[in-house]
């Protein structure tokens, strides 16, 4: 494979939308590195990516906070993010008393990393359960294949870093008998 190929071709074999990490023709080395910087102050929370949960029981609402890639959530670009060629990276607030349901990755694994707060963390595979609480400083990470829930029972937002392993991951799944899995979802 040339050097042309390899750069529009991701680590997992799969062509790129753009060349992501790379330095582009006619860019300079500072250009380069600046496009490299997701500072805090040009991010937003959306409150929406995940609203159509939120929709159908308010316990489900929280937000994502977008640095590398867009994250798992089913949208498709977001120009505010440092390109990335082996993950996605994000934020995400978790209010009091609200959840992220349970959900299954098949491509990737998903890493919490708790920042502030906690969280209940649920891993079921199978018959299979696993639960344990994540607070700060803690870190997990969840295999593909196996689906898994969190939920905030403190009084102050949990919020967590949160890594899945490819630029761009298949939008998770939920269990067949879950409420959310009937829900279609508009794509972003």
């Amino acid at each position: 494979m040339n050097a042309e190929a390899a750069t529009l071709m991701g680590a997992d074999g799969r062509n790129e939308d753009r060349e992501g990490w790379h330095q582009q023709d006619g860019q300079s080395f500072e250009e380069w590195m600046d496009s490299r910087v997701a500072r805090y102050e040009t991010r937003q929370y959306d409150w929406d990516v995940l609203k159509f949960q939120a929709d159908f029981d308010p316990k489900y609402r929280r937000a994502q906070m977008r640095y590398m890639g867009t994250g798992g959530t089913g949208k498709s670009t977001d120009n505010n993010t440092v390109p990335s060629e082996h993950f996605t990276f994000s934020t995400m607030v978790l209010p009091p008393g609200c959840e992220g349901p349970p959900h299954l990755h098949t491509d990737v694994e998903e890493v919490f990393f708790m920042l502030r707060g906690s969280i209940r963390l649920t891993v079921e595979d199978g018959d299979r359960k696993w639960e344990s609480v994540l607070k700060e400083r803690d870190l997990i990470s969840v295999p593909p294949g196996v689906y898994r829930g969190l939920v905030n029972e403190g009084q102050e937002e949990a919020l967590m870093c949160v890594m899945l392993g490819a630029v761009k991951p298949v939008t998770p799944s939920y269990p067949p008998d879950h409420p959310l899995a009937s829900i279609k979802r508009d794509k972003k």
